[in-house]
């Protein structure tokens, strides 16, 4: 869907809509009430809910809206010193792109320059992405994180942690109660690979018709061509 190579299949998981992807990240990253992780202003209360749950904290940043909630690398910066400060140890970038509730898309730019951020100052990239079906303003497209990832140096790709989500629940399905989805994990250590999939085995497998969806979004029937 990216269009670039094929992520190995041990990367993905499956889960019950987005959601359970980023609990599944958050409490395997938060480790004590000194753990933080950035998100956006305005956010989805969903990251608020679960770094509270999982006993960290959260570290925000503020989007620009006079820029139409575009993100500036300053305020990146600003956000992550300030925790820094405070005692907090940063361990993840929230990203929502396109933005909830905000409904910005981020430049290919400004992704690359967060990729580099998060290589910087060794935190993982947490990529919602649910809403990338989700765009109408004429002139606007998105582009994925992993995409902009593979153009970039050497170093910046072989050292970026990227978590990318995606969910039936919105976009061209918007199927919100069949709870399907995925996970990819890109450049994650082996072992911190397998504490995601102990933990993710404590729920079994995704329900059935959840996994029959994120099929059909990821490998869509084709006009005059036999399923």
């Amino acid at each position: 869907m990216d269009g670039v190579a094929e992520p190995r299949i041990d990367d993905i998981f499956l889960t019950e809509g987005a959601s359970q992807g980023v609990h599944l990240l958050l409490s395997t990253l938060i480790v004590d009430k000194n753990d933080a992780i950035m998100i956006p202003i305005p956010q989805y209360p969903l990251y608020t809910a679960s770094i509270s749950l999982n006993g960290g904290v959260p570290a925000p940043y503020l989007l620009n809206e006079s820029k139409g909630w575009q993100l500036d690398i300053e305020e990146l910066e600003r956000s992550y010193q300030e925790s820094v400060k405070q005692g907090k140890n940063i361990k993840a970038i929230v990203v929502i792109n396109p933005g909830n509730p905000t409904g910005s898309i981020l430049s290919t730019d400004t992704i690359a320059k967060i990729i580099e951020f998060s290589v910087r100052n060794r935190i993982v990239v947490i990529a919602d992405e649910v809403y990338r079906e989700n765009v109408y303003k004429e002139g606007t497209s998105f582009v994925s994180f992993r995409k902009i990832l593979e153009t970039l140096g050497k170093e910046v790709r072989e050292n970026c942690e990227l978590a990318s989500l995606h969910s039936v629940s919105k976009g061209l399905l918007g199927e919100c109660g069949l709870r399907g989805g995925y996970l990819y994990l890109h450049n994650f250590n082996p072992l911190v690979v397998d504490q995601l999939v102990k933990l993710k085995s404590i729920n079994l497998c995704s329900n059935s018709i959840g996994q029959m969806m994120v099929e059909l979004m990821v490998n869509p029937p084709t006009e005059g061509v036999s399923q």
